[in-house]
Parts: C-alpha cells; sequence; structure tokens
C-alpha cells in the first residue's frame, strides 16, 4: 500500500532546514539528513543515529523514503551483474554492473519502458510506464557501487544511462541525479565519467548544450541514411538526421567535447558499402568517435549481426578516414544483461 506521506529526497537542503525550524528545532539538523539521505544513502530514519529517537519519529511521521530494492540479481559467467529493481509502487527496471580488469560500469535506467519504438530493442516493446525520479536514479549507482566494491575490490568507476528508456524524455530527473552523483555532497563521482546515451533528440541535445553539462554524450545512430534509419527506429521520421547533425554540430560548438557514436551493423540492413560512405560523412560533421557494438538478438530473428567482413569493411573504411573506431564485445549475453536486451525477463 501506498503511503500518503511526502517522499523526503523531494525537499532540498534548504526546505529541510526549514522544516526543523518550523518545528521548533535547529536548522542545522536539515544538513545532518541530508548527509545521510544522499552521501549516507540512508534507505530509513533509525539509520541517521546522530539524530535523537524523537527527532527520528517526528521524521518518521512526516516522510517516507521511496528508496529501490534490488530484488533479484544475476551473475554472468564473465563478472557482469545484472539487477532486477524494484520501486517504490512495485514497478520493476533494470541495471547492470559491467567490469573489467581496470574498472566498473554502471549501466543504469531512466525510465520504466521506453518512451521510443527502436525494432531492435527489448526495452522498446515495453509499454512506457512512467520517469524514473531523481532517487531511484541515484539509488541504482548506490547500488551498484556497493555490489562493485563487494565482488571487484574498487568503487565503482564509471556510470552510462544506457539502461531501459530514452534518458532526454526524462531530462529534469536525469540531470537532478547526475547533479547529486557528482556533488561532494552525494557520491562525489567527476562528470567525465558519466555518459548519457541518446536515441537522438535534437531539441534536447540543443538544451544539454546551453546547460553547460560535464558528462559526455554517446548517440545510439545505426544508420547515417534516413530512410534505412527510420525503417529500424521509426521517430528518426519526427527526428531526421539533418536536425540530429544540426543539434550536434551546436553541442560541440558549445562544450567542445567529442560524440561518440553507437553503431551495430546488421545482416541486410546496413551492410552495404552505401552505408559505410554515410557514415563516414555523417562522422565529418563534428570531432568524433564511432563504437560498433556486438548485436544481442532478441529472439525474433528480424535482426542479425552481419558478418566479421561487414564489420572489418567499416572498421578499414573508418580508419582510412581518420575516424576513431572501436569494437565493443558484449557482456552479459547469457542473462540478457547485453545492450538492447532489458526488458525485465528477470
Amino acid at each position: 500500500m501506498l503511503s500518503n506521506k511526502k517522499d523526503i529526497r523531494a525537499l532540498s537542503k534548504d526546505q529541510l532546514r526549514d522544516f526543523f525550524v518550523g518545528n521548533n528545532d535547529k536548522a542545522f539538523r536539515g544538513n545532518q539528513v541530508y548527509e545521510w539521505l544522499w552521501h549516507k544513502a540512508a534507505h530509513s530514519f533509525d539509520d541517521m543515529t546522530n539524530l535523537s529517537k524523537a527527532t527520528r519519529q517526528m521524521l518518521d511521521e512526516n516522510f517516507v523514503i521511496n528508496h529501490i530494492e534490488v530484488d533479484t540479481m544475476q551473475r554472468s559467467n564473465d563478472g557482469t551483474i545484472k539487477n532486477a529493481i524494484k520501486l517504490h509502487d512495485g514497478l520493476i527496471v533494470e541495471s547492470v554492473l559491467i567490469p573489467t580488469e581496470t574498472r566498473t560500469t554502471a549501466c543504469v535506467s531512466s525510465q520504466v519502458g521506453c518512451s521510443l519504438d527502436c525494432k531492435f530493442c527489448a526495452t522498446a516493446r515495453l509499454k512506457r510506464m512512467r520517469n524514473l525520479n531523481a532517487d531511484e536514479i541515484y539509488d541504482q549507482v548506490v547500488a551498484i557501487d556497493k555490489q562493485s566494491r563487494h565482488y571487484h575490490n574498487h568503487k565503482l568507476s564509471n556510470i552510462v544511462f544506457m539502461g531501459m528508456g530514452e534518458p532526454l524524455m526524462n531530462y529534469k530527473n536525469v540531470i537532478k541525479a547526475i547533479d547529486k552523483i557528482t556533488s561532494p555532497e552525494g557520491l562525489g563521482m567527476a562528470a567525465r565519467r558519466i555518459t548519457l546515451s541518446t536515441s537522438g533528440v535534437p531539441k534536447m541535445i540543443k538544451k544539454m548544450a546551453d546547460d553547460e553539462v560535464r558528462f559526455n554524450l554517446a548517440v545510439s545512430l545505426h544508420s547515417a541514411i534516413d530512410e534505412v534509419r527510420t525503417s529500424i527506429m521509426p521517430f528518426n521520421s519526427t527526428f531526421p538526421l539533418h536536425d540530429l547533425a544540426d543539434s550536434l554540430k551546436y553541442w560541440y560548438e558549445k562544450t567542445k567535447r567529442k560524440v561518440t557514436y553507437e553503431y551495430v551493423v546488421w545482416n541486410g540492413i546496413n551492410d552495404r558499402k552505401e552505408d559505410i560512405d554515410a557514415l563516414i560523412q555523417f562522422c565529418k560533421h563534428i570531432p568524433c568517435k564511432v563504437n560498433l557494438i556486438e548485436y544481442n538478438p532478441i529472439d525474433d530473428g528480424e535482426f542479425q549481426q552481419a558478418s566479421e567482413r561487414a564489420l572489418n569493411n567499416y572498421i578499414s573504411n573508418l580508419e582510412m578516414n581518420d575516424i576513431v573506431v572501436n569494437v565493443r564485445r558484449s557482456r552479459g549475453k547469457d542473462i540478457d544483461a547485453a545492450c538492447g536486451q532489458l526488458a525485465n525477463k528477470s
């Protein structure tokens, strides 16, 4: 049963200070509670041990902490961990811990389901139920940081917004979560270690540039030919490549930060010479790099990984045009934790 009490993490530090002053207490109590909520990530008022029992009881009578819970956890043969995250209203999203020899990366979700309609992505087949709140996004990172310390003996090093949902369709809460993650009063992570991946919403890419964000931008591109991209990512008819390119030029002019293009090569879809040539031309708009991503099937057979020959054609042609290209092999495929596979099948 859902509580009618206000979620205390919706309050700013000043609002918490005002609450205590309004209840005949000292304003600095608000600072203490704020530290417990964010820096220490407390999930219970009883955990706030430097507050009196009466103060903790008063908080409990007025507020709730709508924290997430790791409902189920699966560990892959390669060390990847997939979490089914239960939200306070019973809805489920998924997040992933991806380890390498030198770092651990959290792949976090921003929506329950997704607002867009990419045909190759399992998440897109789910109805978008709602946006995640900033604290729910933050909690995913806290949970994965704990797992990183427990299973890999070091703190979380990187975050990618590549989980369920389109981050730019939940812009306000995603930015608020990143602000908390990078704040010394939160997790204190460096913004350069965070990458937001979008399917490409030009208006919001320009807004990010205007807001002078300090994190990295990746674009799920997959084709630089409008007809092809629209066939696999139908929303491209609303946000065509010309508009996307214009917004990315604006991004680079404002931020001077390179963009990463995420690109899957599929058999019979985008594996022709003309597809490669179009990508090369698109890459000339601004400084960038290309990540060629291994495809992870979602059971229906419509999309099939292209041959090694087709992949090598991309690599050689991009390199001949002085475009940085990396091949990203997927992790966690045996537990459906790889890119495009998150669909609450835990």
